[in-house]
């Protein structure tokens, strides 16, 4: 399996997972089966909010899996619609993320959760932590 987790710095599997998909300076694309790693630079990192484009910061990718802290609902909605499951970042780092995938113990991101910030009604939007 291919997972891509968003990362602030290159530090290989020891990275840092950022918190916000469409801002974080790298994607970090492991693979869950033999444990190789390699950092892409994300190209879209300073982008207008509702404008992120997440598949073409990973265009040529062959992914299975995101990791995310936290994603808007259009982005959300393009990598579910290109059957990418996208799972909801519960750990400081990539190899932590990576470990509890494999286990089967990180939740799926489902369209409810998805950040809501964007609006125009001060709701604040919703970061949802366990």
């Amino acid at each position: 399996m291919r997972i891509c987790i968003p990362v602030d710095e290159d530090q290989g599997l020891a990275s840092p997972v950022c918190l916000h998909f469409g801002s974080a300076p790298y994607f970090m694309i492991v693979n869950t089966d033999d444990g190789s790693c390699r950092a892409i630079p994300n190209r879209n990192e300073h982008h207008a909010h509702g404008m992120c484009q997440p598949l073409q910061a990973i265009q040529g990718e062959a992914i299975d899996g995101m990791v995310v802290g936290g994603i808007g609902m259009g982005a959300l909605n393009k990598l579910r619609a290109a059957g990418i499951c996208v799972y909801q970042a519960q750990h400081p780092t990539v190899d932590l993320a990576v470990e509890a995938i494999k286990a089967g113990r990180l939740p799926l991101v489902e369209p409810g959760s998805a950040c809501g910030g964007h609006d125009s009604h001060g709701s604040g939007g919703h970061h949802h932590r366990s």
